[in-house]
């Protein structure tokens, strides 16, 4: 495809956003009847409205749920049950979603028409990208007709069209994985939205074009070995690293772990490009097909200037030097991925901008950043109006949005705000309907809304609701943290030690991150206080304890994808989480109202913590899990 035709796909694009945004009150309704039209006679539907598909039927009786509500009807599809229990069109996969509870993934249906809402939110960012790094200009006269994806056709309209190359001018250095998959006890597979994507025809078979010129050839992407998917790519990415202008990951811990893999293999990478012939542990037949077509002959030289650089004692800037042009980082930075800025930042000397592109989960995709070069801290989705059917639980203005978060808590319906009466400045908990069968279903996300972008909101992301702890895929909270604990802390029984009070961390200082637990043990007044009583193994048995009792994506995330580390007890003194609420009090905190925070956000309070710290330990083993 030459490079007026890409562009002008890309105004298109662009248009059919303002098109949607500036309707974004009719689209919703147009979304609304068509969910009902659709999926009207479904068993759970039926229920609340006998029959009737009148969407002030739908608002008036249908409540507002959680996964608990519709839980049993995914459970009797996953055994075998017919599709219209939820949804008018057959699901065709359940997609496995991070947040979990009682130790298993949740499964949320799909249907084979959420392939193409995906592809249409992934066609909208290079468009939107490629706005913003601009090195020709040229003009051109075209006519087009297109169908939106809300069914409107739009025909003979002609315009002077901008074209701009830019992105288009050179590769992007994207790190993708899939992860192990499951199958429901009727066959559907069971997998995570993006292993799901990347394995669909829309993927496989997309249209190559310049702005979808992927470093990692596919093969590498879908090999099923993480450490051989990682290698493969990293050494496509340092083959091309002069032509690279994009670099990137879906999480930004997923760059890291590259960064960190590359620390560790830099030397057989290069080995392998100065003489021409793959490392032999390699032994993935796809993904040595594959690179046999990269790696065609011997590069010393080109060996040697990855080797100047790699071998640097500092690896400040590295992304810079290795790959020179390019122009930024793309890779989800908000929410608990914030955490990882300040080491994308020095690994880039600061000079690649932090690039969050879209906001999607496994029950839905939302919405994309119309402004991807702000500062991360600036984050804001404009919510597409075409994707589901919107509404919002108001928690509060300002700093108060805490209030009416609790999930089991019953939400009235007449207290739900549609998409285009949000207030600004106001925060949310998000809901949405959609054609694949969930209805009036509370994401847990907390939003903000920050502005407006014609009709429609746009959000900041501010927390998955009760998340305590997040490393990468993985979401734990409070209730299943002191679950955790709770079956951990009976190990001290038979020492006489009690746990008298606890707090955790997601330390991210090394890659891969790992979850720190601070513990502050009451031993019988019978047994000296000394360090002998904290016996390592004993600390070491409680972690793998606590491991064991997290879910099964913590379990995955440690066990299979090695990308959260072994968990750590770091014992305290005696008082210190007196000394704790004193610091919040001195802080501002209600002598009245404070509780000991189950996670630590401070950095000061992390430093009182660690300076009382006598004894630690890491889980010894990985914790148990099964496919």
């Amino acid at each position: 495809m030459d490079g007026k035709k890409l562009e002008y796909k890309g105004w298109v694009a662009l248009k059919e956003i303002e098109r949607l945004t500036e309707k974004a009150g009719e689209v919703q309704e147009t979304i609304l009847k068509a969910i009902l039209m659709q999926n009207g006679e479904t068993e759970y539907l039926s229920k609340y409205m006998k029959g009737s598909k009148d969407v002030d039927e739908f608002k008036f009786h249908v409540p507002v749920i959680t996964y608990k509500d519709v839980c049993p009807y995914i459970q009797r599809i996953a055994t075998g049950e017919d599709s219209s229990l939820v949804t008018g069109h057959p699901v065709s996969e359940m997609l496995c979603s991070s947040g979990t509870s009682a130790g298993e993934p949740k499964l949320m249906p799909s249907i084979a028409e959420d392939l193409d809402r995906r592809t249409f939110v992934y066609n909208l960012i290079m468009p939107i990208m490629n706005q913003l790094f601009t090195s020709s200009l040229h003009f051109i006269t075209a006519s087009y007709s297109y169908e939106s994806i809300t069914g409107t056709l739009m025909r003979g309209i002609t315009f002077v069209l901008l074209y701009i190359s830019g992105l288009d001018e050179g590769k992007a250095m994207f790190l993708y994985f899939i992860k192990a998959e499951m199958s429901t006890p009727c066959g559907l597979p069971a997998r995570t939205v993006l292993t799901s994507y990347y394995k669909s025809k829309h993927f496989k078979c997309r249209t190559r074009d310049a702005f979808n010129d992927f470093t990692s050839p596919d093969q590498a992407i879908l090999c099923k070995d993480s450490n051989q998917s990682m290698y493969c790519q990293l050494l496509c990415g340092l083959v091309h690293r002069h032509q690279v202008l994009r670099l990137g990951a879906v999480f930004a811990s997923a760059f890291l772990r590259a960064i960190s893999f590359l620390e560790r293999n830099w030397g057989r990478l290069c080995n392998d490009i100065r003489s021409g012939d793959l490392d032999p542990a390699i032994t993935d037949p796809e993904c040595r097909s594959c690179m046999s077509m990269l790696l065609t002959s011997p590069n010393p030289s080109l060996a040697d200037e990855i080797e100047d650089i790699c071998s640097n004692k500092s690896w400040k800037g590295i992304l810079c030097h290795l790959w020179p042009r390019a122009k930024y980082i793309e890779a989800v930075v908000t929410g608990s991925m914030a955490q990882y800025i300040p080491s994308l930042e020095y690994y880039s000397e600061g000079k690649l901008p932090l690039v969050c592109t879209m906001y999607a989960s496994s029950e839905c995709y939302f919405g994309v950043n119309l402004k991807p070069l702000c500062d991360p801290a600036d984050v804001a989705f404009t919510l597409l109006p075409n994707m589901c059917y919107f509404e919002f639980i108001h928690l509060g203005e300002n700093g108060t949005w805490l209030v009416n978060i609790d999930e089991e808590e019953e939400v009235p319906n007449d207290k739900l705000v549609n998409l285009v009466n949000v207030r600004l400045g106001s925060y949310y908990e998000l809901v949405v309907t959609t054609f694949a069968g969930l209805y009036r279903y509370r994401i847990g996300d907390v939003l903000r809304v920050t502005g407006f972008h014609n009709k429609a909101p746009q959000f900041q992301f501010i927390c998955r609701r009760n998340v305590v702890l997040s490393i990468d895929n993985d979401k734990t909270n409070e209730e299943d943290l002191h679950k955790s604990i709770t079956a951990a802390k009976k190990l001290l029984e038979p020492y006489d030690a009690l746990l008298v009070e606890y707090t955790s961390y997601a330390d991210t200082s090394s890659v891969p991150g790992h979850y720190v637990l601070y513990w502050e043990i009451l031993h019988d007044a019978s047994f000296p206080d000394s360090s002998a009583q904290l016996d390592v193994k004993l600390l070491q048995e409680c972690c793998i304890s606590v491991e064991e009792e997290l879910d099964y994506v913590y379990r995955r995330c440690r066990a299979h994808d090695k990308s959260v580390g072994p968990l750590e007890i770091r014992v305290v003194e005696s008082g210190t989480f007196e000394a704790l609420m004193d610091f919040f009090i001195g802080q501002g905190a209600s002598i009245n109202q404070y509780k000991t925070p189950r996670s630590i956000k401070s950095n000061a309070a992390l430093k009182l913590l660690n300076s009382h710290v006598k004894a630690s330990a890491f889980s010894p083993r990985d914790p148990a899990w099964i496919p």
